[in-house]
């Protein structure tokens, strides 16, 4: 009997996602994130604040490892339309944003939230329905159990919003990849 000579099977390459965030809020739910989906997400926190442009990104990624399946994300709040129209001029990577700010996708996993509000609506309501004092820039575990448990439910209550509107958000985008990646 002969030796058979071993296929190898094409090796199947993930993207790596780039996701540029706002401020330590987002940042703190994209590690959370990637913790829970173990795919390649570089995080790059708030390096250039809502100057953001991108000639600033293409040098970030400069030199470091890339592949053309990599995806960009833009995870901002629309509060402001000044930072929104400059995030809008770039176009290779995918705009996520809430309105007020990204704690709207929070509550979304409590409740269907249709009404407008502002950041700090937002953040007394997570504190009522998490029943301790929610602080920007944190992710306490029992947020972090309900932002893991109720993510199909969230991602179907984003659907509903119109975008850019009051409130709004289209992180589900972001998971929707993120689970894409994962299966």
């Amino acid at each position: 009997m002969g030796k058979r000579n071993r296929v190898s099977k094409a090796k199947k390459i993930n993207p790596h996602f780039w996701v540029f965030c706002e401020g330590k809020t987002e940042e703190a739910y994209v590690k959370h994130l990637r913790s829970l989906y173990r795919i390649p997400i570089e995080i790059v926190p708030k390096i250039v604040g809502n100057k953001i442009t991108g000639r600033f990104i293409r040098s970030y990624k400069k030199g470091k490892p890339t592949h053309p399946k990599d995806k960009d994300f833009l995870l901002y709040d629309a509060d402001a339309q000044a930072v929104l129209d400059r995030l809008q001029n770039i176009k290779f990577a995918t705009l996520i944003v809430s309105n007020p700010s990204v704690e709207l996708w929070f509550l979304l996993h409590y409740k269907n939230q249709k009404s407008e509000l502002t950041t700090d609506d937002c953040i007394r309501e997570l504190s009522n329905r998490n029943r301790n004092e929610y602080k920007k820039g944190l992710i306490d575990d029992a947020l972090k159990v309900k932002l893991t448990e109720k993510r199909t439910e969230a991602c179907d209550r984003a659907k509903r919003t119109k975008h850019f509107e009051n409130p709004s958000t289209n992180v589900h985008l972001l998971i929707e990849e993120f689970n894409k990646a994962k299966h």
